[in-house]
C-alpha cells in the first residue's frame, strides 16, 4: 500500500521572516545604518576583552604624542591611548543608552497601553502627567539628581529614562488609541474577551513595529544626552572613559591638539546617525504603504 508524498510546507513565520530579510538587505539606509551600529556595538564587546593599552592607565611622560605605531591615534593630556578610550567609551555608552530606553519603554508602554484601554479620567491623569514629566529634561533632571545622590552613571541613566517615559506613553497611547477603534477589536469585545485580554493579544503585537522603530530613535537621543551630562560632568565619572568626558578633556587643548575632540565627536556622529538610519529603514520595512511608496 504506497503512501501518498508528504509536503513540508514552511511555517508562515519563518516564510515573513525571509522575505522581511530579503528587502532589508536592499534597503541602504537599513543596510548602512546597521553597519554603523554593529561597528560601535562591536567597539564596546571587544573592550571587554582586548584594548591597545590599559584605558585607565596613566603615562604622562608620553602625553600629546601624535599617531604613532605603538598609539595608533595619539595619546591624550594624561598620556592614555586614545583607541583604548573609544572603545571603552563605546561600552559605557551603550550601557546607558540600553538601560536609560529600556526604563522609558517600559514604564511609557505600560502607561500609554492603560490610558488608551481605559480612557477617561485614567487617560486625561496619565496624559497630564506626561505633559508635567517633559517640563524637565534629561540635563535638568540630571542637574537635580546630582544635587541630592551626586554625580555619575546612575544619575545620567535616571535622568535620561524619566525623560524617556512620557515620549513612549505618548507614541503608544496615539497608536493603540488607533487600534481600539479596528473592527477586529470591536469584535473580540463582542465576543466577550476583556480590555487586558485585548490589549495583549491584539492591541500591543499591532503597535510592537511602531514601538521598535521610536526605541531605535529615542537610542539615538539617549546617546546624544549621555554625552552631553557627561560632557558638563553629570554623568560617567573619572576614571571610567566616557565620549563625552574625553570631548571635556579635548576643550582646552583644541588649538593644541584639536583631534583630540575630533575622535569623540566622530564616534558620537557614527553612532547617532548608525541609529537613525537602522530607524528609518526600519520604519519603512514595517509599514508596508511606506514599502510601497518606495
Amino acid at each position: 500500500m504506497s503512501s501518498s508524498p508528504t509536503i513540508a510546507l514552511a511555517p508562515a513565520a519563518a516564510v515573513g521572516a525571509n522575505s522581511f530579510w530579503r528587502r532589508a538587505l536592499r534597503h541602504r539606509s537599513f543596510v548602512l545604518g546597521g553597519v554603523l551600529c554593529l561597528a560601535v556595538l562591536f567597539a564596546a564587546l571587544l573592550s571587554l576583552v582586548w584594548t591597545p593599552w590599559p584605558a585607565y592607565d596613566l603615562d604622562v611622560a608620553a602625553k600629546l604624542k601624535p599617531p604613532s605605531a605603538s598609539h595608533w591615534l595619539g595619546t591624550d593630556v594624561l598620556g592614555r591611548d586614545i583607541v583604548s578610550l573609544l572603545l571603552v567609551g563605546a561600552r559605557a555608552t551603550i550601557l546607558v543608552g540600553i538601560i536609560a530606553v529600556g526604563i522609558g519603554l517600559s514604564f511609557g508602554v505600560c502607561l500609554g497601553l492603560l490610558a488608551a484601554a481605559r480612557r477617561g479620567w485614567t487617560e486625561e491623569l496619565i496624559m497630564r502627567m506626561s505633559d508635567f514629566t517633559f517640563a524637565f529634561p534629561a540635563v535638568l533632571s540630571a542637574i537635580m539628581l546630582a544635587a541630592v545622590v551626586g554625580p555619575g552613571m546612575v544619575t545620567s541613566i535616571t535622568a535620561i529614562g524619566i525623560f524617556q517615559i512620557p515620549v513612549f506613553v505618548r507614541v503608544t497611547r496615539g497608536s493603540a488609541g488607533a487600534i481600539w477603534a479596528r473592527e477586529f477589536v470591536l469584535a473580540a469585545r463582542a465576543s466577550g474577551k476583556g480590555r487586558f485580554r485585548i490589549t495583549i493579544e491584539h492591541v500591543l503585537p499591532n503597535i510592537m513595529s511602531v514601538l521598535i522603530v521610536q526605541a531605535t530613535i529615542q537610542f539615538a537621543l539617549a546617546i546624544l544626552a549621555e554625552a552631553a551630562l557627561s560632557y558638563l560632568g553629570l554623568g560617567t565619572q573619572p576614571p571610567t572613559p566616557s565620549w563625552g568626558r574625553m570631548l571635556n578633556d579635548a576643550q582646552s587643548l583644541l588649538f593644541q591638539s584639536p583631534m583630540l575632540a575630533v575622535y569623540p565627536g566622530v564616534a558620537i556622529a557614527i553612532a547617532v546617525l548608525g541609529l537613525n538610519l537602522l530607524g528609518d529603514g526600519l520604519r519603512d520595512l514595517l509599514d508596508p504603504r511606506l514599502s510601497r511608496e518606495r
